[in-house]
């Protein structure tokens, strides 16, 4: 029987980056937020492990072998093989966490056939900061590198929501190298509508300096009924939140009809 998940994409609702460590890692204070779509997967039992990539942005993705998918699978013990269809929906290096997201799904498809080890976490961080809080893919506070995780109450939950994303891919290491250095202080406390407000993603100027047509993507954005606009992780994905479905529809069709080019996804926060 096949077993379905989704990936769900990541988007980061505030991210305060406090200090460079010597590690070569940053410490952040981040509010993860999910959408309720992205990568699809699909996985049935088999002889051994594999991997199949399809969907708008599979080119990307040239080495099976290398996929954060495969490398998931590798590092979780589970007694069945398992067959994996992905289809690559959200765009590659695009501050959304996709990769992050499929291996998410994929501990959590090993979760429902087989259980999960106590280590899981430790495991998960091994693959990428983001990893583990897309395992749970919900609403969460990240401290440290982004994976001391503490859980929240999503009051944002159900809030409408409009991804963007130049379809110019914006790899993390050099934005974070162009940031400045100067700490702007600790993410605010409160729900998450109140971080989300009040928060800001201190990697905007840096990716803009690198992509400037994110610049022109917030412009675009700030141009509709929006109630929060930013860009999420390293960029060069911006999302907007918008009060209910209709302003949704409305600024999606603006969007798309001043710039076709651009990709463009429509939700929901988890």
């Amino acid at each position: 029987m096949a077993l379905t998940e989704i990936a769900y994409a990541k988007i980061n609702l505030a991210l305060h980056v406090r200090r460079r460590r010597e590690d070569g890692y940053h410490e952040l204070e981040t509010l993860f937020a999910f959408v309720d779509d992205g990568d699809r997967l699909s996985a049935r039992p088999a002889d051994r492990d594999e991997l199949r990539i399809q969907g708008e942005f599979a080119a990307t993705l040239s080495d099976p072998f290398d996929n954060i998918v495969a490398k998931a699978l590798g590092h979780l013990p589970h007694r069945q093989g398992l067959a994996i269809a992905l289809e690559k929906r959200l765009p590659v290096a695009a501050g959304l966490g996709g990769g992050s997201a499929d291996a998410g799904a994929v501990f959590r498809l090993i979760r429902e056939t087989e259980g999960l080890p106590d280590d899981w976490a430790e495991r998960a961080a091994q693959l990428g900061a983001d990893v583990p809080a897309c395992v749970g893919s919900r609403a969460c506070i990240g401290r440290g590198t982004g994976t001391e995780l503490v859980a929240v109450e999503n009051d944002l939950a159900g809030k409408a929501v409009l991804l963007v994303n130049p379809r110019v891919p914006l790899a993390t290491g050099p934005v974070f190298k162009a940031w400045d250095g100067l700490d702007r202080g600790a993410m605010p406390d409160g729900p998450p509508s109140a971080i989300a407000r009040t928060g800001r993603n201190d990697l905007e100027a840096p990716a803009i300096e690198i992509c400037p047509v994110i610049a022109e993507i917030l412009s675009v954005l700030r141009e509709t009924q929006a109630d929060i606009v930013r860009m999420s992780g390293s960029g060069a994905t911006c999302f907007a939140l918008y009060r209910d479905d209709e302003a949704l529809r409305d600024a999606a069709a603006q969007c798309a009809a001043s710039h076709p080019d651009w990709w463009q996804m429509t939700g929901h926060l988890r």
